[in-house]
């Protein structure tokens, strides 16, 4: 019979002990053996976030949030390597930034102007950067 081993890393231990209840944390598991750490399979992204992965301007865990002052909620989301965006609390991915956003604030909503990257942007400015290049 085979043998299932995995190995977290220490970070990733560290967050789950510092997690509290409410917290949703996404593990992603990759195939090895032996001793040497297996190499990912190669990922295509799909899907509306896909243009702007593969011309560099999102990367895979990327993590977007919005917040909404007046309605008193935020959200945060984090990008996977296929293009889709795991909300924190929702079990599955979602396959646009507008169902991601509607997921979190329970109305249809244009997603590519509410969420951002780190730095501030929209992804409906990244967009806009990635149709004038």
């Amino acid at each position: 019979m085979a043998t299932l081993s995995i190995h977290f890393d220490p970070a990733v231990l560290a967050r789950l002990v510092s997690a509290s209840g409410d917290d949703t944390i996404h593990v992603t598991l990759a195939l090895g053996g032996g001793d040497a750490p297996a190499q990912a399979a190669s990922v295509v992204p799909y899907g509306p976030l896909a243009g702007l992965m593969r011309a560099g301007l999102l990367k895979p865990d990327a993590v977007l949030t919005f917040h909404q002052r007046r309605a008193n909620r935020s959200g945060r989301a984090v990008v996977t390597a296929d293009g889709q965006l795991i909300v924190d609390g929702h079990p599955s991915p979602f396959p646009s930034p507008s169902k991601a956003a509607e997921a979190v604030t329970g109305n249809v909503i244009n997603g590519w102007t509410l969420w951002h990257t780190s730095d501030g942007s929209t992804l409906d400015q990244l967009r806009q950067k990635l149709d004038a290049q």
